[in-house]
Parts: C-alpha cells; structure tokens; sequence
C-alpha cells in the first residue's frame, strides 16, 4: 500500500466528510430492529448498515465486543463487512482497544494491521496505560502497512479521570503525556500522521493541548451517550486539528430501513460540519 493512513483518512473526509459511524451492534439495537439477538441477527443488522452506508461515510468504527461475543461466527460477519466496506471505498477503525506487552502486541499488531491477515484493517483502537513505549511493535507494524493506531487519551466514562487526570512530576497530566507521546510518533511527516488519539465527546474541562499532535483525533460519545456537536469547537478550537466525530446508537438506531439510516447519518454530518466549522 503506497499511501499512509493519515493520506487516506485526509482525502476521505475531503472526499466524503467529516464524520465516523460506529458499529456497535448491541443487543438492544437488534431488538429494536426486531432481530434475534443471534448471530443471523447480527448477519442482517450489519449488512443493512454497510449496504446503506458504505459508499458514503469516510469512515467506520466496528467495536468488535459486539461480534466476540458470538464467537466464530461474529468474526465471519465481521470479516465480511470489512471485506464489503473496502469495496465501497471507505475506511476501517477497528475499536478493540488493545493493550498488552512483547510477542502478545507483535500477535496484536499481526491480526489487525497486516495485510495478510483476514481481519486487517487500516486502523485501530490502543490502549497505552501499560506505557506508550509497550505498544512499539504495533507502531512499526502500522508503519510497515501504511497503518495507523489512535491511543486511547482523554475518554468520557468518570472512572477514566483517576488516571487520565493525574498529574506527573512535571505538572503535565497523564492524558498530555499520551498526547505528547503519540506527536512524537508523527513529528516530521508531512500532510496527516497516522497515529491519534482519543478525546472523548463528554470530556469538557481541562483540555490537553493537540497542537503538536499532527494527527486525528477521535471524538466518540456524541449522540446517545450525551456528546452533542456543539461542543466540538470548544473541545477542539484549533481549526488545524483533524477531528473524527463519531455517532453510533444516534445513527444506529434510525434502522432498519436504509432511507432512514441514510437521513440520520446526514444529519449527524451536517451537524458535526456546522460545529467545527465555527472553529474558523
């Protein structure tokens, strides 16, 4: 692959807009589709979600817990979708939030950002609280591929603020060091760096300063667990940052029918485009 992840994800959103859609096939989503909380339940909920939006969205967001806890047969639906959202031309996040040290993060990286792999995908989710410099290999791995990885910085649930809002020596807080850390791994590249970081859409209040970062930054929690676009420009008011906003259940639950799918999908991207462009 001769283009980087962050030259990628830069002319998608130029080319489709700005805005990520998770796909989080929860039980309750697939009931309120009045589908069976199986994995033919799950087969039928993600293909109408691809059918309907693949071609239009720059960017997707399966949380693979969703297909986990179906065991094999979750993983053939997600192997299928991301093999249906490539053909479509939009990009893949896949959040699984890993973590780990040694030959567990070389397996990591290997499952999700080789090419070779079934379930590779352009980017993923990290989780660096066993220390930044542990997910080395994931890192090389992503350079290799001309993959990206988005660490988990600043997220939304109040148990993340013990940690994330400790202060080190220094006077900086755990969520900065992450920060700080992740710019150095994009420091020199030109255009968009593939690696990024999390700020969750609830996390007002003592920001941390991206303006080294070079790179995207993604925004869950709008919609449906309280994140409203408005709150992106104060959240990110430098127009230089490349933010990621992402709905889920907002855009989810529109379902089942395509057309409705669709119309919550362009409102979500309407209203995202509005907000970050008050930044200007």
């Amino acid at each position: 692959m001769t283009q980087t992840f962050g030259e990628r994800l830069a002319a998608a959103l130029t080319a489709r807009g700005p805005l990520c859609v998770g796909i989080d096939p929860h039980a309750a989503l697939l009931a309120r589709w009045g589908l069976d909380d199986d994995p033919n339940g799950l087969e039928r909920f993600v293909r109408t979600v691809v059918e309907a939006l693949a071609d239009q969205i720059a960017i997707f967001k399966p949380q693979v817990a969703f297909f986990e806890r179906f065991g094999s047969r979750g993983f053939a639906v997600l192997e299928a979708a991301l093999a249906d959202l490539r053909a479509a031309g939009a990009l893949v996040l896949l959040d699984v939030k890993r973590g780990d040290i040694g030959s567990t993060v070389e397996a990591y990286a290997s499952a999700y950002l080789d090419p070779s792999s079934p379930l590779y995908v352009d980017a993923i989710t990290a989780s660096p609280y066993l220390g930044v410099g542990s997910l080395a290999p994931m890192v090389r791995r992503a350079r290799d591929s001309g993959g990206g990885v988005v660490f988990l910085a600043r997220t939304s649930n109040p148990e993340a603020s013990t940690i994330q809002h400790a202060v080190l020596p220094d006077g900086r807080s755990v969520a900065q060091h992450v920060v700080d850390e992740i710019s150095q791994l994009n420091a020199g590249v030109e255009g968009l760096g593939s690696f990024g970081v999390v700020i969750g859409a609830t996390a007002l209040g003592a920001p941390v300063d991206l303006s080294a970062l070079n790179g995207p930054v993604l925004c869950p929690g709008l919609g449906a667990q309280g994140g409203r676009p408005e709150a992106l420009a104060e959240l990110f008011p430098d127009p230089r940052t490349v933010v990621l906003p992402s709905y889920s259940r907002e855009v989810l639950g529109a379902g089942p029918k395509p057309v409705d799918l669709r119309d919550a999908a362009r409102r979500a991207m309407v209203a995202c485009r509005e907000a970050l462009a008050r930044r200007v």
